[in-house]
């Protein structure tokens, strides 16, 4: 089939396949639909994702080339390393996921603007309740927020969302936690969605879809441990 741009339904939550999204701009699938949790989880479980800014339609997406973290390939820089021997931050999981949702919106609204417009933040709102959602907060001694991320996992497979800082490195280390959380799991690998000059300090690649796809396939079979994500400081997590 000829890769066009799809109209999806209110009624259904079905997609098609993410090989037929255009190749301009960066594989856009589909427009319309809703951000119900069902509709969200089967996006990311196909390898789609929304993307859309506020007063436009939902667009779902499928890059040609996907930014992906994988977890054995992320960079610690020796500085990063000195960061946290120095400050000794303590990361927690889901304990301020609105906090860290809101300040990913607030440091992009005031950059260059941001996708996670009110309908956005409603939904991944909705999904974290629903325990789809997760986010890791970095704190400092004094117990102020200096840094976090949040994103989406149903399957072995971590869907980064957004992250931001407070204070200088405050994301990396969010980032760092988060792979080592995943590691120590025996998760897959971090979905990046797009790749951008940051993401590849950190050790970010890209991939084809193709490639993409199949991994995503393996990684469905992981059972996520229903301990991973409960509200918790997570101890030694820079060891």
């Amino acid at each position: 089939m000829t890769p066009r741009l799809y109209q999806l339904s209110a009624e259904t939550i079905d997609f098609p396949s993410p090989t037929l999204a255009l190749n301009e701009p960066d594989g856009l699938l589909a427009i319309g639909g809703c951000l119900s949790p069902a509709r969200l989880n089967l996006a990311y479980q196909s390898g789609i994702f929304p993307w859309f800014n506020e007063k436009e339609p939902i667009m779902w997406w499928s890059p040609n080339n996907r930014g992906v973290i994988e977890l054995n390939d992320f960079h610690i820089s020796r500085s990063l390393k000195k960061v946290a021997r120095r400050t000794k931050p303590k990361v927690t999981v889901n304990k301020a996921f609105e906090t860290v949702i809101n300040a990913c919106r607030e440091q992009r609204l005031h950059a260059e603007g941001t996708w996670i417009n009110h309908q956005m933040l409603a939904a991944y709102i909705d999904m974290h309740t629903l325990g789809f959602a997760h986010s890791l907060e970095v704190w400092d001694q004094s117990n102020n927020l200096i840094g976090g991320l949040y994103g989406i996992m149903n399957s072995g497979v971590f869907c980064g969302e957004s992250m931001f800082f407070n204070q200088a490195n405050g994301s990396k280390l969010a980032m760092w936690a988060l792979v080592n959380w995943l590691k120590k799991h025996n998760a897959h690998f971090v979905d990046c969605q797009l790749e951008n000059p940051y993401l590849t300090t950190l050790g970010a690649k890209l991939i084809s879809r193709s490639e993409f796809l199949a991994k995503l396939k393996l990684a469905q079979s992981f059972e996520i441990p229903s301990s991973m994500w409960k509200p918790q400081v997570l101890e030694e997590i820079y060891d």
